[in-house]
């Protein structure tokens, strides 16, 4: 415990349940802690020159949590557990037995019950996962507000590595074009359930409980349901991949949306940047760039471990899947670094403009917060922010596909 730390939160209005208890290291910044209504309770560990904590944050309500590297913003419960290189922003909200890892964002209201893993996982406004949960690598969007919000039900788990020892499996649950509106029809995945990564799922998707998913369902307001697997037992040979385009083209679709989630950071996020004492200060902002950029980051290296044990493997049954594989070897250099230049692509000037403009408009008409702002907007408004951000997607994944298809 660094005394000298501990007796600076304290005298800046921190309430320590237990100080004596508490261990602070001494590359934190006492002042990237808010002194108003903060509390951190007794056994609580935080690390970290970048960790930044806000007001009316409350860590450690219901166990222990070790705080490495996060960007909490205001309203933030996280009640245990552990927690690096991840942002919450304003009202999230995490359950006791965490275990919270690098690149993870919730947004705005964003819950996890206890016993919850995630890494790599963002979540958009709203979005709710449940008890004993394994939610690694995935996007999940969906919701109007906290009565009508996606969820994930208890003990759910996405299945994030392969037979083949990869995980080139992000899944997308809605998109980034349509979901930022914060409009869309949630997507529910019941509990005891899982999917099998990488996917994709459209809005309005109900997944019933009890049910493994492989597949993706790009149609809206589905039910899909399913019950045990048939049992079986054939000829099988370690390492074969069967579906290779299918991996390629999700992925593809993953690291687009990313971009232009990266995209309306850098353009409309930015417009809601407030003072350091605010609900979305810029080093808040800042974290959830670095997130989204690192998480890009992420993806381009797991396709390139997939590409590779693809190179190394000869698939018996088929000269064309073959060749496939062989081609999506070759052009991965060039697709590499396509990827590296599409990072700063912003898409069609005039429709972000038209959107921006919308945006500023409805904000010095009627000051508000973020997702205030973003329910309040015309539909007409919202359609052409929606088309400049999936014009950003169409565009990174027409021109990485070309190279192999």
């Amino acid at each position: 415990m660094t005394h000298s730390i501990i007796s600076a939160l304290i005298k800046k209005g921190v309430f320590l349940s237990a100080p004596e208890s508490i261990e602070i290291s001494s590359d934190v910044n006492p002042d990237n802690i808010s002194g108003d209504n903060v509390v951190i309770h007794g056994g609580c560990k935080i690390f970290g020159e970048n960790t930044l904590i806000l007001k009316n944050t409350v860590i450690g309500r219901e166990a222990p949590a070790c705080i490495d590297n996060c960007q909490i913003g205001p309203d933030v419960t996280l009640a245990g557990g552990y927690f690096k290189n991840a942002v919450f922003l304003k009202g999230a909200s995490v359950g006791s037995g965490a275990h919270v890892r690098e690149g993870t964002v919730f947004e705005e209201y964003a819950t996890a019950a206890h016993s919850v893993g995630v890494k790599q996982t963002i979540l958009f406004p709203w979005v709710t996962l449940g008890s004993l949960i394994n939610f690694c690598d995935c996007f999940m969007a969906g919701g109007t507000g906290k009565k009508n919000h996606s969820e994930v039900g208890s003990s759910y788990i996405h299945f994030n590595f392969t037979p083949q020892q990869d995980k080139a499996t992000p899944s997308l649950l809605g998109d980034v074009p349509s979901g930022v509106m914060l409009d869309q029809a949630p997507i529910f995945l019941g509990g005891q359930g899982g999917l099998v990564g990488p996917c994709r799922l459209a809005y309005g998707i109900t997944i019933a409980a009890g049910t493994i998913y492989r597949k993706d369902e790009l149609r809206k307001n589905r039910l899909i349901f399913g019950g045990a697997a048939k049992s079986g037992n054939i000829a099988y040979t370690p390492g074969a991949y069967n579906n290779a385009r299918r991996i390629f083209t999700n992925n593809m679709y993953y690291i687009a949306n990313l971009m232009a989630l990266a995209q309306w950071y850098r353009h409309i996020r930015s417009l809601f940047i407030t003072g350091p004492s605010g609900e979305f200060p810029a080093a808040l902002y800042n974290s959830v760039c670095e997130k989204l950029a690192l998480g890009i980051q992420e993806r381009i290296k797991r396709m390139e471990g997939f590409v590779e044990k693809l190179s190394g493997f000869q698939h018996t049954g088929s000269n064309k899947i073959n060749a496939l594989h062989h081609v999506m070897a070759e052009k991965w250099p060039e697709i590499k670094q396509l990827l590296a230049a599409l990072q700063d692509y912003e898409g069609e000037t005039a429709r972000r403009n038209q959107w921006i403009s919308a945006v500023n408009n409805f904000k010095n008409r009627q000051p508000s917060d973020y997702v205030t702002v973003i329910q309040h907007l015309a539909p007409e408004d919202k359609k052409n922010g929606t088309a400049w951000l999936q014009q950003i997607v169409d565009h990174v994944v027409a021109k990485t596909t070309a190279k192999v298809f």
